[in-house]
């Protein structure tokens, strides 16, 4: 039987921590700072843990996860 495949897309946006989470960069942090406050610029910085039911539906895309 052949492995299962890697979703390429997911695996670029996700990383699984060491606990078994995911983890996922916040949305809005690449362009356009000038608009954006010195607060919400500070809080785009870290990455964040996805959200338990969606966790479920990427770890299917991530075979290793």
């Amino acid at each position: 039987m052949s492995k299962m495949k890697t979703n390429r897309a997911a695996a670029k946006r996700f990383r699984v921590t060491g606990g078994g989470h995911i983890r996922r960069p916040k949305g809005g942090a690449q362009h356009n700072f000038i608009g954006k406050s010195r607060k919400r610029r500070r809080r785009l910085r870290d990455n964040d843990i996805v959200a338990a039911g969606v966790e479920r539906r990427i770890k299917i895309l991530l075979p290793y996860g």
